[in-house]
């Protein structure tokens, strides 16, 4: 991750827990069933924790979770909205956790920030043997016109490359020398519209960009949905792409 970006997402901490999407409960039976065992009672190292989107339905479901979180603004907010999970300062390249304690390594929309060469050798060297690496995006899912043609229009605004359809691409960029299973779940995220443009603006590229060209660029996708959801009311369509290499 740039200095810039990972600054940015310090500065919308606030914003990313209040109107970012979580993810459903089947996300998390799909870890259990590609990792052979189920997260309650389990040991779970939940790296790039953020806010702790992932990590509040990991201890749901009855699993040890500790967050591991770079950004001490993100951090603070996980100890605000989770004060009984504990949560240290560290990243995926070098955990600050002991080794063989843990039954799973997780990442929520974070692997992509880590150098592979590390963080590999680090996830295993804090698994037990026969713990899981389970690494997942959310992701928008482009079957659907109207959310197609906003992602098209993000990808414009920040100069990005045309993306394939295909939300398994997430999983062209894993390591390779492990055995990764992979599944995909759709779900989707009924929202008002003001927090589906918020959540839009959480993006660290919008941050990087400034707040002028982010307000006229939100500005024309609350005038295009307004005329596709009268109600002011969103379905947001997603697609999380989940991956799970066992040690």
């Amino acid at each position: 991750m740039t200095a810039g970006r990972a600054g940015a997402f310090g500065r919308v901490a606030g914003a990313y827990a209040a109107y970012r999407p979580s993810y459903p409960a089947e996300l998390f039976a799909g870890v259990e069933e590609l990792a052979g065992r189920e997260l309650r009672g389990a040991r779970v190292a939940d790296v790039g924790a953020g806010t702790g989107l992932a990590t509040a339905p990991l201890h749901a479901r009855g699993a040890r979770v500790v967050g591991v979180e770079p950004a001490a603004p993100m951090a603070a907010e996980f100890r605000r909205g989770l004060p009984g999970v504990p949560v240290v300062l560290g990243s995926g390249d070098q955990l600050p956790l002991a080794d063989g304690a843990f039954d799973f390594v997780t990442y929520a929309q974070a692997w992509h920030w880590t150098d592979p060469r590390r963080s590999v050798p680090e996830a295993l060297r804090v698994l037990r043997p026969g713990g899981a690496l389970a690494v997942w995006w959310n992701g928008t899912d482009r079957s659907v016109p109207w959310a197609a043609e906003q992602d098209a229009r993000l990808r414009r605004l920040f100069g990005a490359p045309a993306a394939p359809p295909d939300a398994r691409s997430r999983f062209h960029a894993l390591p390779g020398g492990l055995d990764f299973r992979h599944r995909q779940v759709g779900w989707r995220r009924t929202v008002p519209l003001d927090t589906h443009l918020a959540c839009l603006a959480t993006q660290s590229s919008f941050v990087v960009l400034g707040e002028s060209a982010t307000a006229a660029f939100l500005a024309g996708e609350r005038r295009r949905l307004e005329g596709l959801f009268p109600g002011g009311t969103v379905e947001e369509p997603y697609v999380v792409s989940l991956a799970v290499a066992v040690r």
